[in-house]
């Protein structure tokens, strides 16, 4: 059965960017090296990555030519599903170019029987449809040591609940938490 891991990076209040999409939750953090320690086990694991139009934009101009980053052979060689309804291909530099998919529910709900792990990085309108649709397993969240006030909540406003469990939690350097849910 496929499993569904969404990741995000939050600050303790919940929010994932600033008002205006600052990113100050990752700013907040002066040391990534445990997270990028705990990803880099995580991803021997993981068959594909699931991103959003903007996200994979952001990711496909980063991490093809990231070779001082840790996790960028990882990242690069891992199969990647973009979920957009305006894009018709997406390449990755050099590498495989990731797939594209319309709609990211459909998507994982033909994928349910396979076997096969997907972490959702970013893409905060992917996780929150597949939230809704109840098709995330899990819910991990690194946890910035800054508080934003306002900004790009987690999930929608106004939004019905998301009853987690909590399987998990570890502090890591630089006052960062990691917690994982399973819904």
């Amino acid at each position: 059965m496929n499993c569904v891991i969404v990741q995000q990076w939050v600050s303790v209040d919940g929010f994932l960017a600033g008002p205006n999409g600052e990113r100050d939750v990752f700013a907040a953090v002066q040391d990534f090296s445990a997270s990028e320690a705990h990803n880099m086990a995580l991803l021997k694991s993981v068959d594909e990555v699931l991103l959003g139009r903007r996200t994979y934009e952001s990711f496909a101009a980063f991490w093809p030519t990231a070779t001082d980053e840790p996790m960028a052979r990882q990242v690069n060689a891992l199969a990647k599903t973009v979920c957009s309804t305006t894009l018709t291909e997406a390449p990755w530099g050099s590498h495989a170019p990731a797939h594209v998919v319309a709609d990211a529910v459909e998507y994982v709900r033909s994928r349910r029987e396979q076997r096969c792990r997907t972490i959702v990085w970013g893409s905060a309108s992917v996780m929150r449809a597949l939230f809704a649709a109840g098709e995330v397993d899990q819910l991990e969240l690194f946890v910035a040591p800054i508080a934003l006030g306002d900004g790009t909540p987690l999930l929608e406003r106004g939004g019905p609940p998301l009853p987690l469990r909590l399987r998990e939690t570890e502090t890591w350097p630089a006052g960062v938490v990691r917690i994982r849910y399973t819904t």
